[in-house]
């Protein structure tokens, strides 16, 4: 590649660049400079200069080849507020000391354990809908994420505090939406003092948590392992073990209920790709409950999520921040440059994806994922800093989906498009209401 001055810059408005037009549709915003000026472009807002790039060579370069540097980009350095130096925000040193912690609460088999629980939740959640009543399936798949990610991080059921937690993490995905990430936590507007309420409830129910695993109570869970483990400087802290916690719950709950909810919405929109997941359901399981020596066979379901993934992924852009010069795609990064990968960009383009807006889970059938180019596919980022929760979270969305389909076929309540919101994660601006159809048991299905 050739390496040139800069990227193809935006026209922009005077001081405030293209922060109005990112303000107002984000994933428009993205879609259009993309479309003008291809695999690379320059836009402003104030106090960042920012580069989005869009071909995977170039991303590669980003997360993995060139990362040593960068760092998290500013906008997900915010997040500290609310995740302290979890794995999602830190860097360096402490990053790499806590990953290599908390890498065994992660290994293949241990995942593998939690599949029991993934379904037993999903089942008592089906068992609380009636047939043919309409519900707002992202919000129930919201609480049973939220009801997996406790038993299977905390050891506990949430129960009474299970709204605290939904309502607290509901409005600080709200607050970090828009223009609230852009005001300083510090100032005294009403929208501040209500995220850190919410930040304070959150912490106040993960320490006292946590307290419990100190004491010795409980065990089996992901806390418990990350309370156990140590290395020659010693075993976590109750500020690191918090954050860590704080990032799995924000991270265990929101992004799979988000996934499962737009692949029920697919679902329902295709009805012959729901039937070939009935079809699949009942010949792999026979009329028994879903487990997690199933997955192997469960090939169609997992490219149900793979696919709602790529036309909905939950983290639709990934950021960092240049600490020092270095050259992505072909041109020179200054230290302080924010550097943009945008999922929602990247895995909608047809040079990767053919019919790229249909919704096709077979495309992902046989070695379809090893054919793409690298980072054409990144709905857990990429490189050393790839989701650690990925295995754990494709298990749980492919367990869930098809134990909630066993139950129950979706229809839509009308034809009306779905609308986003670009928050810190993709979520749909006012709910996925879908009507349920139970199914017969001896159906087959």
């Amino acid at each position: 590649m050739t390496t040139t001055a800069r990227p193809p810059r935006v026209d922009e408005l005077p001081l405030v660049g293209s922060s109005l037009a990112l303000l107002r549709d984000p994933l428009g915003f993205l879609d259009r400079i993309s479309a003008e000026h291809g695999d690379a472009v320059e836009f402003n807002i104030p106090g960042q200069r920012i580069y989005l790039f869009n071909h995977p060579d170039a991303i590669e370069q980003m997360l993995v080849t060139e990362r040593d540097h960068f760092i998290k980009d500013k906008l997900t350095r915010e997040l500290s507020i609310m995740l302290g130096q979890g794995l999602l925000v830190s860097e360096g040193a402490h990053w790499r000391r806590q990953r290599r912690l908390m890498q065994p609460a992660f290994h293949r088999e241990r995942v593998a354990a939690y599949g029991e629980v993934m379904v037993d939740v999903a089942e008592r959640a089906a068992e609380s809908f009636a047939d043919g009543e309409t519900r707002d399936v992202h919000r129930d798949m919201m609480r049973v994420t939220l009801d997996i990610v406790a038993k299977t991080l905390f050891g506990t059921d949430v129960g009474d505090v299970a709204e605290r937690i939904g309502a607290a993490l509901e409005l600080l995905m709200d607050h970090f939406s828009g223009i609230g990430v852009m005001i300083p936590i510090g100032l005294p507007t009403p929208g501040n003092a209500r995220a850190r309420r919410a930040i304070a409830d959150l912490d106040g129910i993960v320490r006292g948590i946590i307290r419990e695993r100190r004491s010795g109570s409980g065990g089996g869970d992901l806390l418990s392992m990350l309370v156990a483990a140590a290395d020659e400087d010693g075993a976590m802290s109750d500020t690191e073990l918090r954050d860590e916690a704080m990032t799995l719950l924000l991270a265990g709950h929101e992004t799979t209920a988000l996934s499962l909810g737009f692949a029920l919405d697919l679902l329902a929109r295709h009805p012959e790709a729901a039937a070939r997941l009935d079809a699949e359901i009942a010949g792999v399981l026979e009329g028994r409950r879903a487990t997690a020596a199933d997955l192997p066979r469960l090939r169609y379901a997992e490219g149900v999520v793979r696919e709602s993934m790529r036309l909905f992924p939950p983290a639709w852009a990934i950021g960092r921040e240049a600490t020092s010069a270095c050259t992505i795609g072909g041109f020179p990064v200054e230290a302080g440059t924010q550097l943009w990968a945008a999922q929602w960009v990247v895995h909608r383009d047809r040079r990767w994806f053919e019919d790229p807006l249909a919704f096709r889970p077979e495309r992902w059938d046989a070695d379809f994922a090893k054919s793409l180019p690298r980072q054409a596919y990144f709905p857990f980022g990429g490189g050393p800093r790839v989701c650690i929760g990925n295995a754990f979270a494709m298990m749980e969305a492919v367990l869930v989906l098809v134990t909630i389909a066993r139950a129950f076929r979706f229809e839509r309540t009308g034809d009306a498009p779905l609308e986003l919101m670009a928050s810190v994660t993709l979520r749909p601006k006012r709910g996925i209401p879908l009507r349920l159809e139970r199914r017969r048991r001896d159906a087959g299905a």
